[in-house]
Parts: C-alpha cells; sequence; structure tokens
C-alpha cells in the first residue's frame, strides 16, 4: 500500500498530517498538562514546527504509516500516529509499528483516543498487513495505559530510558504494552469502549 490512508469512525475522521494542521499542533504542545508525561514542560512555537516537519516526514519512511489529524467536523481534536519503530530494543521495522496518539485537553474522557486508535489497529492489521503494533509510555502515565488495556494490548515490560533530563515519575519506567494480528483478530481482552484522555 502506498500513501496514508483517510480514515474514519463513527465520530472522527482520521486524515494524513498536512502543513495544514501546524496551528492546531502548536495548541496542542503547548499545554503543559498535554506534555506532562513527554517533556514536562509548554513547547515552543519553534519545537513544535520542528516536530511538525519530522511527523510529516514520518509518512516517507514505511508506506502506509504516519500521522493522522483526528477531526470531529473540522475541528482539530488530536493526532494518532503508526509509526515504524525507531529503537534497536522496540525490534524490527518490517511488519511492526508504534501506536501513539495526542488529544488537545479539552477533548479528552470522551473516548476519542481509544476510537481512533481501535481504527488504526483496524487499519494496520486489516490493511496494511501488520503484525504487531505496541505503544510506549511513563508507567505512572495510568490514563494512557487503561486506554492501551481497552484496545486489547497487553504489558509485555517494563523499561527504562538513558535520559538527559529525566520527568518526575521516570523512576519507575517506561512501559511497553502490544498486540499482535493473531491477538486482534481473536480479539483478546478488547471492550467496546475504553477510557482515553493523554498522550502516548
Amino acid at each position: 500500500m502506498g500513501a496514508q490512508a483517510e480514515l474514519r469512525t463513527a465520530r472522527l475522521r482520521l486524515v494524513p498530517l498536512a502543513e495544514e494542521h501546524l496551528e492546531a499542533e502548536v495548541e496542542l504542545d503547548s499545554d503543559p498538562e498535554v506534555m506532562r508525561y513527554l517533556t514536562g514542560r509548554a513547547s515552543t512555537r519553534a519545537e513544535v514546527e520542528a516536530r511538525h516537519r519530522q511527523r510529516l516526514a514520518v509518512a516517507g519512511r514505511v508506506p502506509g504509516l504516519g500521522f493522522w489529524a483526528g477531526l470531529i467536523g473540522d475541528e482539530f481534536v488530536g493526532w494518532w500516529i503508526l509509526e515504524p519503530p525507531e529503537r534497536p530494543d522496540q525490534g524490527p521495522v518490517a511488519g511492526q509499528a508504534e501506536l501513539g496518539y495526542r488529544l488537545l485537553r479539552r477533548h479528552w474522557r470522551r473516548g476519542l483516543a481509544g476510537e481512533g486508535a481501535r481504527e488504526l489497529l483496524r487499519h494496520g492489521f486489516t490493511d496494511l498487513g501488520l503484525r504487531r503494533v505496541f505503544a510506549e509510555t511513563m508507567a505512572v502515565n495510568t490514563a494512557s495505559r487503561a486506554t492501551m488495556a481497552a484496545l486489547g494490548m497487553r504489558h509485555v515490560r517494563t523499561f527504562t530510558l538513558d535520559l538527559d533530563d529525566p520527568l518526575s515519575g521516570s523512576e519507575l519506567g517506561e512501559v511497553e504494552y502490544a498486540i499482535t494480528r493473531d491477538e486482534w483478530i481473536a480479539g483478546a481482552g478488547v471492550s467496546p469502549g475504553g477510557p482515553g484522555p493523554a498522550s502516548a
């Protein structure tokens, strides 16, 4: 499969991230609560612009993968991602992708993180032929961990990263959750809803 597909859920339209979404990304990443488990502080505009370019570049690394902007009507809700692994400890790139999501705070606790993520799992396994999808967050990020579990993903490891500027709670490590295509097909542990604030 080539370019990223546009996807839909009951409430969301997921479109490939584009230049037109930059201002919404600036709003998203300038909220220190959104960034609490990522950088621990609001991002500057220059930082977001640099990340925006990196996000757009993901779509060129593996056909079909990339960032999606989530919209309700014309309103930006946040973004979702299926991204090829970057670190050696994450395993092989072929047949695998990392799932992530980041939502504007006003859209937290509405089940939208899980709704968009569930559609990306479907797309990854049925349309892109992925064999395994994983997600990572800080061990203390209970909201995002609950969303991952509601998707049928299971905790596979707790690990530590060598960080220059560790956040509060990083001493408890990072966690990886994952689901294989066979597990997804079997529907193991998948619940219909799922809590869903937060960022991964």
